[in-house]
């Protein structure tokens, strides 16, 4: 019978996962992933469970001077009320109410969405456009990483060995940004996205294009920034913005897939339009 562990605060937790065998335990926060992957395919094997849920640390939401320090334990559903959140990060209370019903968003949690490594989750548009900085624990302390540098493949990420996601920093904006979110699925609700996109862009007085960045989900096999679109962006003026460079430098930056949600074909269609509307929605 698998053995339950449970510990109270982060230096338990990482003692505790050193001790443990590298191929047969399972780290579980929410569970809304983990659980439901034991159900639809083939069960692993597991020897130890680690339980992170009543870890005190990892269910703080800080305020700071730079932005928002967002316990990698906290639910989508505080994220998604939070009225710091809501007012200076929009996207984040907007991908958080879209992720799963409420029930699921009453336990899943942010950090877990982002170490579950799925190229189509909801919320790592959102940090990738916000330019998100993840705060890594490991038995030999703290380091903080990009986020763009977190995935490193299908449902691989930068975690080494023996290390958790304690946080997520997210900076504030400067004045003169804007927004835009959206999910692309089947239906209205409860649906995995066949393409998501974030997009921030800081615009001057006169239409002219400071800063974009652009993050999208399930277009590749991580979710990803496009660079060649900022690049071309930035510097330009609005007016002079071209759908069809656009729809070029989109196709240089993803390569899409076949799979049983969409073909590539669509996902790149939809894509160079999102980023199109996105440009002017957000102005």
């Amino acid at each position: 019978m698998a053995e339950w562990l449970r510990p109270r605060h982060m230096n338990e937790a990482l003692r505790l996962l050193a001790e443990l065998p590298a191929d047969h335990h399972q780290i579980i926060s929410g569970g809304t992933d983990v659980m439901v992957a034991q159900q639809l395919r083939a069960p692993r094997d597991i020897a130890v469970w680690l339980d992170l849920s009543a870890i005190p640390e990892l269910k703080m939401v800080e305020v700071t001077a730079e932005g928002i320090r967002i316990g990698a334990g906290v639910t989508l559903s505080v994220l998604r009320r939070h009225p710091e959140v809501q007012k200076h990060w929009p996207m984040l209370a907007a991908s958080a109410a879209v992720t799963g019903a409420a029930p699921i968003q009453n336990r899943a949690t942010l950090g877990g969405n982002l170490c579950n490594a799925s190229p189509a989750a909801d919320n790592a548009p959102v940090l990738l456009a916000y330019g998100a900085r993840l705060e890594i624990a490991g038995p030999n302390g703290t380091r903080f990483l990009p986020y763009d540098q977190f995935h490193l493949g299908y449902r691989q990420t930068a975690l080494a060995a023996h290390e958790l996601l304690q946080a997520i920093h997210v900076p504030y904006l400067p004045g003169g940004s804007r927004a835009y979110y959206r999910k692309v699925g089947t239906r209205a609700a409860q649906a995995i996205a066949k393409v998501g996109i974030a997009a921030w862009i800081h615009f001057d007085a006169g239409q002219g294009i400071i800063a974009a960045r652009f993050g999208l989900a399930s277009v590749a096999a991580t979710p990803c920034l496009l660079p060649r679109v900022s690049h071309y962006l930035e510097g330009n003026n609005l007016k002079h913005v071209c759908e069809f460079t656009i729809r070029e430098k989109v196709s240089s930056d993803i390569k899409p897939v076949d799979d049983i949600r969409s073909t590539a074909e669509y996902r790149l269609e939809v894509a160079s339009r999102l980023v199109w509307e996105a440009i002017h929605d957000a102005h």
